[in-house]
């Protein structure tokens, strides 16, 4: 029989609608009906690509005795943490700070008052390496609810207390300049992996936003050592295991320094963001891998991830089904020597095996081995290796699939609409920036809808119950800002405006700092606030950089302003922990070049138009339309004439413009940073 989740949108709670667990979704009913039976609430928090949530879930929650257990003595809650990363963040810093620890599964035991009080991950279904069976822990927490409550009290109390203690008020500090910038770069310089690329040990992720950042800072600087860190982090992970050597795109980290064996999973944000940052290396340097990465990595997304009503899903498992039924990690995607000469023949099987590193002892579990080009072969024919790379591909494609997680989450919908279309712009591909405006068409038409505030998720076209949060906001207005600057379709400005002032409404507090979830969202145990980006810009620092550009082509001092406060926790940041705020160092470099404002007065797609696109300088944003009508879609084409009948570019920084220019290449030299 099913279970309360089966009513509920999110693929990872529909994956245990069918729990004997009887779970509720996170509402003020489970906590009622805590407070009712007097018993904790069991909280367990995870998503559906997570390989240990399924591993807990089939040994515990799919377990009759277990299952009986828990319905007896707790109040059982799921939350898919990609639906409500409010509620995950709060629980997470409190499982941090008790254990020095967290990761998912998060189990957490609340009073029904949600004050936490006993924390853990992942617990086995028996004793294991010092850790306690699940059981153990279950019938632990009942014995202190019913014998010890004032201590559980007391506890949860202290907790609660400690976590309000940890209010942020970096905000209003002054905004990051060049001292700052340089301390970081010199803190990334001492972090970065010479050998491998990327910064810091096993497991390594890739550093997209820190690559933004340098790439920036090289623009704007002309500082070689930044680009070398960028340029080669970049070459190690294109010809690493991490990036799908056949289909394109990137795993989500890899679990050793040398990029070779990567944790299976393939999330749309990563791959958004990667995506993007080739195609600037590529702006950048000219480099034709940078160039193919970004267009595979593009294909990928729209082939794997995109949803029939125009979204993109949220990720792919790790895990799928091997030749024996079973379900590993990987399977899909490792080869054997065998398996290649059973599809290619013994000699393009040994040609193949030596261009993508396939080994008799393999590099992964059992002599498989990841697909990488280790570049030991010597010179290739190009030729051979595209026919090789279809074969594999095809036969792959039998494989049974890894399973697709098909909620579309608003933030990093954002992220892949301006990735896809600055990549389409950048290499000529309309297909591109038609697949983004259908993105960005279904976050207007489904996550705004009637309500005109942003819905963090959706699934088969139908908006789910949960708030955007911050980063909802600050990446769907980046993806459609970037959308402006490709098609000149000014709406796109209009509603990144939109979503903007929303942010100044309801998300800033005192002195320019930012709050994750709005002023009148579900008030819960600390209004959660982290500035630091990991896997995704944070909500802080992506709005930080949505309300610049936004200020650049509007000439709005609010927005500016609002910019420059939330900046002040990047000077804060920036020099301590350069590699976790790597997007705000990004926005601090687009600051710092003002940034600039481009308008071309002329057709867009034209030559002008192109050029601009093109332009290195950090964060600048570009308008391009012609006609007496082009000045209502953007105010930087408000009185801009053409000179002598011409296309015309004009260029801007802090309130002072350049003399405007017809030609191509003198527009260039203004943008090359």
């Amino acid at each position: 029989m099913a279970n309360r989740l089966a009513q509920t949108t999110s693929p990872y709670l529909l994956q245990h609608a069918d729990n004997p667990v009887d779970w509720w979704p996170w509402s003020p009913e489970a906590f009622e009906e805590a407070r009712k039976r007097d018993v904790p609430v069991l909280l367990s928090v995870g998503y559906a690509s997570c390989h240990w949530c399924h591993v807990m879930a089939h040994e515990s929650f799919e377990d009759d005795d277990t299952a009986a257990y828990l319905n007896a003595h707790f109040v059982p809650v799921k939350v898919d943490r990609e639906e409500r990363p409010d509620v995950d963040a709060v629980y997470m810093e409190a499982v941090q700070a008790a254990t020095g620890h967290g990761g998912w599964p998060m189990t957490v035991f609340l009073t029904p008052d949600a004050e936490p009080f006993y924390f853990g991950t992942y617990f086995p279904p028996e004793p294991r390496h010092g850790s306690p069976s699940f059981q153990q822990v279950l019938e632990g927490v009942t014995a202190a609810w019913t014998d010890r409550r004032d201590e559980v009290a007391e506890v949860a109390g202290r907790i609660v207390a400690d976590l309000a203690g940890r209010s942020l008020v970096h905000g209003g500090d002054g905004v990051p300049g060049e001292s700052e910038v340089a301390q970081a770069l010199l803190g990334l310089t001492r972090e970065y992996d010479e050998q491998h690329g990327g910064f810091g040990g096993a497991p390594k992720f890739p550093p997209a936003m820190v690559v933004e950042f340098l790439l920036r800072h090289y623009a704007r600087t002309g500082a070689e050592g930044a680009l070398q860190m960028a340029a080669d982090t970049c070459t190690a992970m294109a010809r690493g295991g991490i990036y799908d050597q056949l289909g394109g795109g990137f795993a989500r980290y890899s679990v050793d320094r040398e990029w070779i064996v990567p944790h299976f999973e393939k999330m749309l944000y990563d791959n958004a963001l990667l995506c993007r940052v080739y195609a600037h290396l590529w702006r950048t340097t000219g480099s034709d891998e940078a160039r193919r990465i970004a267009l595979e990595t593009a294909d990928f997304m729209v082939r794997e991830l995109r949803t029939a009503e125009g979204g993109f899903a949220s990720a792919l498992d790790a895990d799928s089904e091997d030749a024996d039924g079973k379900h590993v990690e990987g399977a899909y995607y490792v080869w054997t020597p065998a398996q290649l000469r059973e599809v290619l023949g013994e000699d393009d099987a040994a040609f193949a095996a030596a261009y993508f590193g396939v080994t008799e002892d393999g590099t992964f579990e059992e002599g498989a081995s990841v697909l990488r080009l280790p570049g030991d072969a010597g010179p290739v024919d190009a030729a051979r290796v595209a026919a090789v790379r279809a074969r594999l591909l095809a036969a792959r494609d039998e494989r049974p699939h890894p399973g697709r997680d098909d909620k579309v989450v608003a933030a990093w919908n954002g992220l892949a609409i301006a990735a896809l279309a600055e990549t389409g712009a950048f290499f000529d591909r309309p297909d591109l920036v038609e697949r983004a405006t259908e993105a960005a068409d279904l976050l207007v038409r489904v996550h705004l809808g009637e309500v005109a505030r942003l819905t963090r998720t959706s699934k088969d076209g139908r908006a789910g119950d949960n708030a955007g949060v911050l980063e909802d906001y600050g990446d769907v207005a980046e993806g459609f800002l970037a959308l402006a600057a490709v098609t000149g379709e000014g709406a796109w400005l209009e509603f990144a405006g939109f979503l903007l002032d929303i942010v100044l409404e309801q998300f800033t507090g005192e002195g320019g700092q930012l709050y994750d979830t709005a002023h009148d969202a579900e008030q819960l145990i600390r209004r959660p606030q982290d500035p630091t980006d990991s896997a995704t810009p944070s909500g802080w620092t992506a709005a930080a950089g949505a309300l610049l550009s936004y200020a650049a082509y509007t000439g709005s001092e609010a927005h500016r302003t609002a910019a420059e406060g939330a900046l002040g926790v990047v000077k804060a940041l920036g020099p301590r922990v350069p590699r976790f705020v790597g997007w705000g160092l990004a926005v601090a470099e687009a600051l710092l070049d003002g940034p600039r404002e481009v308008a071309v007065a002329g057709p867009v797609g034209g030559e002008l138009h192109r050029t601009a696109l093109l332009g290195r300088a950090p964060g600048a944003v570009v308008a391009a339309g012609e006609g007496p009508g082009a000045g209502a879609e953007f105010p930087l084409l408000v009185d801009r004439p053409l000179l002598g009948g011409e296309p015309t570019a004009y260029v801007c920084r802090h309130f002072v413009c350049d003399a405007p220019t017809t030609d191509a290449g003198e527009l260039a030299a203004k943008l090359g940073g």
